[in-house]
């Protein structure tokens, strides 16, 4: 378990997954991304729960990943990675799940809400997904997913450009649900799980499946992305884009 990720079930059927590091933004270690996992796979093996919500303590959602923490562990097998077994239980939680941004919301800040059912933002919201810029690929089927809600071309710019965008132009895009101030969006995020939680269990499995579309074609995009991401973590590019951000070299 992490101490940076508060977890807590509610009586009317909602598990809030808080990330909760503010003095580094909510950046993700491989610790937080286990209880995450384990967070959301509990979620799915009982009928206590009815719907998941993430949200992200002191104004900031994530992130993304620590970087220092991620190229400590760079040595082991890609496959094994926290981040990367977070990932794969994200894609087939059946648990509804909604996303309440606020704040930056990096890597798989972004790519996380993606996967969720629903997604609200404030305005302080800004949505990024760095990865050409660190020499790596999209993960967590990003590459699959986004083209999908947001046309190839817009797709294109946000990933291999890494072009932020902010609250209003997620809501234009479709990528949130609705965009509302702070102080409110986590109690709305909230009330809508419990809505979720509430209706017919059996008949909102059924009817996200089908909106879902073909999950083995998801798994499949979200493995070769893996296959690829790592072939990237070892490449001499990202090594210095690492060694860069964590201010170990100058820029050239």
């Amino acid at each position: 378990m992490s101490e940076h990720i508060a977890i807590e079930d509610t009586a009317d059927g909602v598990r809030l997954i808080r990330i909760d590091r503010p003095e580094k933004k909510n950046a993700l270690t491989g610790a937080m991304y286990d209880t995450m996992r384990e967070a959301l796979a509990e979620a799915d093996a009982t009928d206590a729960i009815g719907a998941v919500v993430f949200a992200g303590a002191s104004g900031a959602f994530s992130a993304g990943n620590d970087l220092a923490d991620f190229v400590a562990g760079a040595g082991k097998p890609f496959g094994e990675a926290p981040a990367l077994q977070f990932i794969r239980q994200l894609a087939r939680t059946r648990t509804p799940m909604i996303a309440a941004v606020d704040g930056i919301a990096v890597g798989i800040g972004t790519t996380l809400t993606l996967h969720c059912d629903l997604v609200y933002a404030s305005p302080a919201s800004r949505f990024r997904m760095p990865f050409v810029e660190l020499g790596l690929v999209p993960e967590a089927a990003s590459s699959y997913l986004l083209p999908r809600r947001v046309g190839l071309l817009k797709a294109t710019e946000m990933l291999l450009l890494s072009q932020p965008f902010d609250a209003d132009e997620a809501l234009g895009l479709g990528l949130v649900n609705g965009v509302m101030p702070a102080g409110l969006l986590l109690e709305h995020a909230r009330a809508q799980g419990a809505r979720l939680a509430g209706l017919p269990r059996g008949a909102v499995a059924a009817t996200r499946a089908l909106i879902r579309g073909d999950q083995a074609a998801l798994e499949a995009a979200l493995e070769a992305e893996a296959v690829a991401f790592e072939e990237r973590l070892r490449s001499p590019e990202a090594q210095a884009a690492f060694m860069r951000f964590l201010g170990r070299v100058k820029p050239a």
